[in-house]
Formats: structure tokens, C-alpha cells, sequence
């Protein structure tokens, strides 16, 4: 599919007036559990669109969107001010690889610029990482690396203006760690609308293998501000030590814990 023809479908930016009746995306599924998960993602964002919070999809019944907000009002360990945060982009199934993410790209870009922000930031991976739009993608759209935190985060910047100072990470996320912790620790916000079901199986998971876990909704800014890990949305600590930051199955969480707990 050519950009041209992504042209002729319609962006739609979600608002407070067009939310309930408007599909998220990601828990886009008629069924009663991604009803129920759509509606933690759907109260947060009514919560965060006066902060800033832009989501904007193509009007097709697929996964293609963009989350951005103001870094100030970002659940990410960041320090960026005037910049916008890219939260989350995706383009899957048959839209990936037709240039509905560049769409996208152009219009968060667009948009930032009109409101005179500094430029735009993204966090990713060194390598390709679930759940994380691959590098390579921001840096032909003119990214360039500015910080780095373990184990395995990068963070990208495309400056609007050059004297502005380089966004980076907090130092609390750099270090990724909780010391003297014990057990598992799950930070988990309603970000993402699986965050809830997934922390719940991953915890079941562990309790088989008989591990300690603490679960951590994360509710305020503040809090998501303080997180020791650079990732907001998720992430999991073993012994105090940052382990993962995707929501797995009860199979791939079993088998990570195989190999972490020798």
C-alpha cells in the first residue's frame, strides 16, 4: 500500500467527546475481556487528554496508532521538558511495512511543531525488543541516540531546535535496580490495556514456582516519575535486579524463570 492511498484514509484523534464510542485499538476485540480491558485504557486516557495526551489512529479496524504527550506529563522516567514523548506506535498485521507509521510519525511531528515543542522523543531498544518500534525505523525518520540505560534501553531524539539540551533518562531509571529487594516486583500502569490480566498470570506463574511477588500499580505521576526503570509502562525485578519489560504468557514467564533462578 502506497502512501498515497494511506493519505486517503482518515486520521482520527481521540477526545472525551469521541472515546466511548471509538475503538483503541490495541484491545480492539468485541469480546466481553477486551471490552473489560479497553475500559482501563480509555479512563486513563480521559484522565491524561487535558495534560497533552494526543492518540490518533487511521479510521480502519487494524492496529495503527500513535500515543504521544508532553514529556513534563509522560509515566517515564524522563527529563525532556518541551519536548513531546512518543508512548507507543504500531502498525501490525496487514498495515505493517505500507508506510502508516511514517503517516503517523509525519503527523505526531506536525503537530509538535505547530505547538512549538523542542522536538520529540522516543524510548526503544539496542536490539529489537517486543512491544518497541525497532530503531532503525526512528533513525532514517532522523532520530539520533542521546541516552542509553540498562539493560538494554536507548532513548532518541529528533531535535525541532538545535540549542535545546539533549533529553535523557532520570538517574534513579539509569541505575535499574531496587536494592535489598527480594522476590519479584511488578510495576504495571493501565497504559497498556494488558497490563492488568498479564501481571495477574505472570504473579499465578511465579507463586507455582514458589517465589515472593509484589505487585505495584503505578497511579500518579509522581510515581511513574520515580520508577527505577526506564521503561513506564511494565517492567518486572527479580532480587531487586530489572528482569523484563514485556507481559508474557504463563508459558514464557515459566521459562524465563527457569533461567533466571538457578
Amino acid at each position: 500500500m502506497s502512501k498515497d492511498v494511506t493519505e486517503e484514509i482518515e486520521i482520527i484523534t481521540l477526545n472525551n467527546e469521541n472515546i466511548d464510542t471509538e475503538h483503541i485499538c490495541c484491545a480492539i476485540g468485541e469480546d466481553k475481556k477486551n471490552k473489560k480491558r479497553a475500559s482501563y485504557k480509555k479512563a486513563w486516557l480521559k484522565e491524561r487528554f487535558p495534560e497533552g495526551h494526543t492518540f490518533k489512529k487511521f479510521d480502519i479496524r487494524g492496529k495503527v496508532f500513535i500515543e504521544y504527550t508532553p514529556a513534563e506529563y509522560a509515566w517515564f522516567p524522563i527529563e525532556a521538558p518541551g519536548y513531546n514523548l512518543i508512548q507507543c506506535l504500531w502498525a501490525s498485521g496487514r498495515y505493517k511495512g505500507k508506510g502508516f507509521g511514517s503517516r503517523l510519525l509525519e503527523e505526531c511531528e506536525k503537530d509538535s511543531k505547530e505547538n512549538d515543542k523542542n522536538g520529540l522523543v522516543a524510548v526503544t531498544g539496542r536490539k529489537k525488543l517486543p512491544f518497541s518500534v525497532p530503531k532503525g525505523f526512528y533513525l532514517k525518520n532522523g532520530f539520533e541516540v542521546c541516552d542509553e540505560a540498562p539493560p538494554y534501553f536507548i532513548m532518541l531524539v529528533k531535535k525541532f531546535k538545535e540549542d535545546t539540551p539533549n533529553p535523557h533518562f532520570t538517574e534513579k531509571a539509569k541505575k535499574a535496580e531496587i536494592p535489598g529487594k527480594k522476590g519479584l516486583t511488578f510495576f504495571y500502569t493501565d497504559m497498556c490495556p494488558f497490563n492488568a490480566d498479564y501481571v495477574d498470570i505472570m504473579i499465578e506463574t511465579a507463586a507455582k514456582k514458589g517465589i515472593e511477588t509484589e505487585k505495584i500499580k503505578v497511579e500518579s505521576l509522581k510515581q511513574a516519575k520515580d520508577l527505577p526503570t526506564p521503561f513506564g509502562i511494565f517492567s518486572v525485578f527479580y532480587n531487586g535486579n530489572f528482569l523484563t519489560h514485556e507481559v508474557m504468557s504463563e508459558k514464557k514467564f515459566d521459562k524465563l524463570l527457569t533461567k533466571t533462578i538457578k
